[in-house]
């Protein structure tokens, strides 16, 4: 009975995880925090969806699409095509969650304020100039590289696969392990989980997996992305601390961001 109870209680984790971090249809239920123990290690499998339909999207359109349409150049030189819809598998997944971090971490940083200003500007739901600005570069930022990929370029496909799997993991790590800004709201609350230690354990193991998984399939190409995560990771840190005072659930979704950018840029140079 115990197992059964047990069980049942990872699943209902594993629904909160993916119904709070993605738009995939999974069973719909009243949840409270009891059902939140173990959510977080189940938050990189968001990215690992995206990650499996990125590498999808990679094989239909070059092995397929384009092999069977060179005669009519429908796909075979529509590198733009292919660009859009891979950016666009990330935000359908998750329906824009970590974006909406994105635009108000921006908008808070460019306030040039005091923390409290800061930290009132992530709450305001209202968006500002400076995060259409920072939003605009980083989708042309994105495009421009996702046009560089090409039928071989397997290898840096796969660590961008992987790295949607890889930031959550630290991303959720980031939320048990580094000062909060704010001692309420919901990431304060999926912190306080009575099983953290679990959960840390859990995310490490799955960070070592990922790692040794993108090095395994793409050699020497992993160390590349690899890095670009852990200096974003490490820039998220200090920002946090500095401009914050501790981390936000915008500022974790800030990092995710920052860091799948980032890796796309680093491997795609």
């Amino acid at each position: 009975m115990r197992i059964i109870r047990s069980v049942f209680q990872f699943f209902k984790s594993f629904t909160v995880a993916f119904s709070i971090y993605s738009k995939i249809p999974v069973p719909r239920f009243n949840w409270g925090s009891d059902d939140m123990k173990y959510h977080l290690c189940f938050f990189p499998w968001v990215g690992a969806v995206i990650g499996v339909l990125e590498l999808g999207w990679f094989n239909l359109f070059f092995k397929v699409l384009s092999g069977q349409s060179i005669k009519e150049g429908i796909f075979a030189s529509n590198h733009l095509f292919f660009a859009m819809i891979a950016l666009i598998i990330p935000v359908l997944i998750t329906g824009g969650f970590h974006l909406d971090g994105f635009l108000d971490t921006m908008d808070a940083l460019h306030s040039y304020g005091d923390r409290q200003k800061k930290l009132e500007i992530l709450k305001d739901p209202h968006v500002g100039a400076f995060a259409v600005i920072s939003f605009a570069v980083y989708i042309l930022l994105a495009v421009a590289f996702l046009l560089l990929v090409n039928e071989n370029s397997l290898q840096p496909v796969i660590c961008i696969c992987f790295s949607f799997f890889i930031s959550r993991c630290l991303s959720g790590l980031s939320v048990l392990l580094f000062p909060k800004a704010r001692s309420d709201g919901m990431l304060a609350t999926e912190s306080k989980t009575r099983s953290s230690v679990f959960v840390i354990v859990m995310l490490c193991l799955q960070l070592t997996a990922g790692a040794l998984g993108m090095i395994y399939f793409s050699g020497i190409t992993a160390v590349i992305a690899l890095g670009a995560i852990l200096i974003c990771f490490l820039y998220y840190f200090a920002i946090s601390k500095k401009q914050f005072g501790g981390i936000t659930g915008d500022l974790a979704g800030f990092f995710v961001c920052l860091a799948e950018l980032g890796a796309l840029v680093c491997l795609l140079y």
